[in-house]
């Protein structure tokens, strides 16, 4: 019989179907971002990334400041301590 995966790694999943992040506006809220506005936040060190590509991709090329995760393995601890910080997971979603 197979294991299940904790609940946060198919929220995750889930979450890595686009470029989405929580707003503090509204903080029950996901919503797409551009490259533009990801870009802006990275560069204002608004914003934690994770990339949820393969392992190879990732060391191919990734969003710079992106932490890799895979995303059927996610641990808590391996989000940001800061609960109001804005997270953005990114994946190529290819198959």
């Amino acid at each position: 019989m197979r294991k299940r995966r904790p609940i946060l790694a198919a929220a995750v999943l889930a979450l890595a179907l686009g470029a989405l992040a929580c707003h503090k506006e509204q903080p029950d809220a996901f919503g797409q971002l551009s490259p533009d506005e990801v870009q802006k936040m990275v560069e204002a060190k608004q914003v934690s990334v994770f990339d949820n590509n393969s392992q190879d991709r990732f060391n191919k090329s990734h969003v710079p400041t992106a932490t890799w995760l895979q995303f059927d393995e996610v641990k808590p601890t391996d989000l940001p301590a800061d609960k109001d910080r804005n997270l953005v997971f990114y994946c190529a979603n290819e198959h």
